[in-house]
């Protein structure tokens, strides 16, 4: 079977307080485009990870004994093999994926193995959510084979805090550190996206330390529109500092007139939504004629 790990993007995402255990206390919108990773899937008698795809080589391979195995018992780690187009090595920090989809093939009780094929098509550390998106495409193969444990939402969730809204790929609220979800309005469903990144890799913790402890209040009430259009992203500035060029894509981005312009989680990639997709098509080809090098992708919202 095949499975899209679709883009998630924080249309805003408001940093509250630092918390003791290290995280933060955040609000946020969460959204995602139609469109990411692919993962195909069969059955087989153990599990097996082969990826490939643009961004295949900067994954770095799962760790032995990560993750909660089937069931209560721990297993040996998936095999991981990684075929590549490009000799770019990892990026630093790689954003903790080590592999994503593995671990969560590690975290989910099956009666046989599965096969998976990645195809990588998103950045890696880019603020798009891809290994969580990933890992949620992993646990829809999953439900739809042989069902989710109860608990599945605390398995998701020791993946990563934003993998539970990645598992259902519908736009929602997320608290606290983003595992506490409430439901949002669809009314920004097939709304034109623009993705661009600048092909420099952003680790999130760095991001983070960077925030300023500055509380500048709660997600705007409204529906999504309106929370997406007065809320904010509280680790632009923090990002921008680690990676200035980030300015650069939000100039490039807020110059081809969208009604939002914004840096995704925390960083680098940037999305612009839009009115039309003939507008969204006639930006893209504005930024791609600025910059060429520059990674981009054309969707819609789901």
């Amino acid at each position: 079977m095949r499975e899209t790990a679709f883009a998630k993007i924080n249309l805003a995402l408001h940093v509250r307080a630092r918390r003791g255990d290290g995280y933060h206390e955040l609000e946020t919108l969460f959204a995602f485009v139609a469109a990411g990773d692919i993962l195909t899937a069969r059955v087989s008698e153990r599990d097996e990870l082969v990826t490939v795809g643009e961004f295949a080589n900067q994954l770095l391979p799962s760790p032995a004994g990560r993750g909660r195995g089937w069931g209560s018992e721990a297993k040996p780690s998936v095999p991981v093999s990684v075929e590549h187009p490009h000799p770019d090595p990892p990026p630093q920090g790689g954003g903790g994926l080590d592999n994503l989809v593995a671990r969560a093939l590690n975290a989910l009780p099956r009666p046989e193995g599965l096969a998976i094929t990645l195809e990588k098509n998103l950045p890696v550390a880019a603020g798009l959510g891809g290994g969580s998106a990933d890992a949620g495409a992993v646990f829809r193969i999953v439900r739809e084979l042989y069902g989710l444990p109860e608990d599945w939402r605390a398995r998701a969730a020791e993946l990563g805090a934003d993998v539970p809204a990645c598992v259902e790929s519908v736009t929602c609220i997320g608290r606290g550190t983003g595992t506490d979800l409430e439901p949002a309005d669809d009314s920004l469903a097939g709304t034109p996206v623009l993705l661009v990144n600048p092909r420099l890799p952003l680790s999130t913790g760095p991001v983070f330390a960077g925030w300023d402890s500055v509380d500048r209040g709660p997600l705007p009430v409204g529906d999504s529109r309106a929370i997406a259009r007065e809320g904010r992203n509280d680790l632009e500035a923090p990002a921008i500092a680690l990676c200035p060029t980030i300015a650069e894509v939000l100039a490039a981005l807020r110059g081809t007139a969208p009604w939002l312009a914004r840096m995704s989680g925390s960083g680098a990639t940037c999305f612009a939504l839009y009115d039309s997709e003939a507008a969204r098509d006639a930006a893209s080809e504005r930024v791609r004629a600025q910059r060429p090098d520059w990674w981009q992708l054309r969707g819609k919202l789901r």
